[in-house]
């Protein structure tokens, strides 16, 4: 696996795009190619090296290249544009977008990431070590599916509408989820290991949410249909016991909400519901 290093030189003040910070991009470059790759910041063209501090060598192939980027990369947008091999460690934060159309390799964030983390992706997997925020592994207003295949894990707290039109692969969320997880999900997993807040899964058509914390309410369009000992989400079987519901209703009632029992007895008065 051959390096590339990026540290910046100073903080970033405005948004930069960042879609070439991509082992796709990288391939086959020197490094003298890749310091001259453009970025925008803000409203203005730059290069790589006008931001960037460059080292080490690229590869040929895509799935050889690993770039470590270095310093708070808060501000820069679309790192890993449509990767489909190699590694990106970003020693820090990043922004909007990282991943998206992303198909294969592995992106890992030590800090937090923007909105949109994972958006439209169909492969690979990204790790998130602090926190993401909205529309996570989601899509985009129009668009027919979101994430489609791949593993997005946040170790801390996501913000809302994560899952949005997700139509495959899984995401584990360590911490806490805001409103409107799975909204409108079609397929896929989400694990959500601490509490959700309110409409999770609302007018999903199918897929897996399973919450092991507190959940804020169950919709009215969800009915209670059993209890099982443990779930399924992705290759991890979590054990339960969960409350399972089924729905969304004013959809269809292909979606299933596993919401564990022991952290929710609010919910208790359902098992009176249980066919």
């Amino acid at each position: 696996m051959n390096g590339i290093r990026l540290t910046l030189r100073k903080t970033l003040d405005v948004p930069v795009e960042a879609g070439n910070i991509s082992p796709r991009v990288f391939a086959g470059r020197s490094l003298a190619e890749i310091e001259a790759l453009p970025l925008r910041r803000g409203n203005r063209s730059t290069t790589l090296s006008a931001l960037f501090d460059v080292t080490g060598t690229s590869a040929r192939m895509e799935e050889e290249v690993a770039i470590t980027l270095e310093g708070d990369a808060a501000k820069l947008r679309w790192i890993g544009h449509k990767m489909r091999g190699g590694q990106v460690m970003v020693k820090g934060s990043a922004g909007f977008y990282l991943g998206e159309e992303m198909s294969g390799g592995e992106i890992v964030v030590e800090g937090n990431a923007g909105s949109w983390a994972g958006s439209l992706m169909s492969g690979g997997r990204i790790e998130i070590r602090g926190s993401a925020g909205h529309y996570l592994g989601g899509g985009y207003r129009g668009c027919s599916a979101g994430m489609t295949g791949g593993s997005l894990v946040v170790h801390r707290g996501v913000g809302d509408n994560a899952g949005y039109l997700m139509a495959g692969g899984v995401i584990t969320i360590r911490g806490n989820a805001g409103q409107f997880t799975g909204v409108r999900m079609k397929e896929g997993h989400i694990l959500v290991e601490g509490d959700a807040e309110s409409r999770i899964g609302a007018l999903m058509t199918g897929g897996r949410i399973a919450v092991r914390g507190r959940v804020a309410s169950i919709l009215p369009s969800f009915s209670i249909d059993e209890v099982r000992s443990r779930v399924r989400i992705g290759d991890e079987r979590v054990q339960g016991p969960f409350y399972v519901f089924k729905g969304d209703v004013t959809e269809s009632w292909n979606g299933s909400l596993y919401i564990s029992i022991q952290s929710n007895p609010h919910l208790k008065p359902y098992e009176s519901k249980i066919a």
